[in-house]
């Protein structure tokens, strides 16, 4: 399947996608009036929006420290085989792990970096030994925590 490209939207689509980020639970009535259209243009808009994938859906930020994750690490992970089904596997498995916020695989020295929170230090070297030591692949885990969060916007440069 074939990614839609942003030089697909118009002005109006990407101010639609900025108000989005800002307010996810915008009324379309709402949306209408910003945008200054009648609300069955934007609804078709936005559900073109949705169905092209630009909007991949819609969730509440919260407060990780008020829920009780004091601890935010930055794990890089690598393999010593780089070929066959270990990556894969290594994918697949960390799809159902709440505790990892955020996975990419990268370059460099490593193969992979992880975003995990954890309740506290404590909590997070159980987490490594009973959940990321025994990843399919991994062969080598090095963490770096955060010692505070500086920036965490989750917007996109839209527009």
């Amino acid at each position: 399947m074939k990614e839609a490209t942003h030089d697909k939207l118009d002005a109006t689509d990407l101010r639609m996608l900025r108000l989005l980020q800002d307010e996810g639970r915008i009324a379309n009535a709402r949306l209408a009036e910003r945008l200054n259209l009648s609300e069955t243009p934007v609804w078709r808009r936005l559900r073109r929006l949705e169905e092209e994938g630009y909007v991949r859906g819609y969730q509440a930020v919260l407060d990780q420290r008020k829920l009780g994750y004091g601890v935010t690490a930055f794990v890089l992970i690598t393999f010593a085989m780089h070929t066959g089904e270990q990556p894969y596997k290594f994918e697949e498995a960390i799809q159902g792990i709440p505790e990892i916020l955020s996975c990419h695989n990268i370059t460099g020295e490593a193969d992979y970096l992880l975003q995990v929170v954890a309740r506290d230090l404590e909590d997070y070297g159980d987490f490594v030994a009973r959940v990321l030591r025994k990843l399919p692949g991994v062969t080598a885990i090095r963490s770096t925590l955060s010692m505070r969060e500086v920036k965490a916007a989750g917007k996109l440069p839209v527009g």
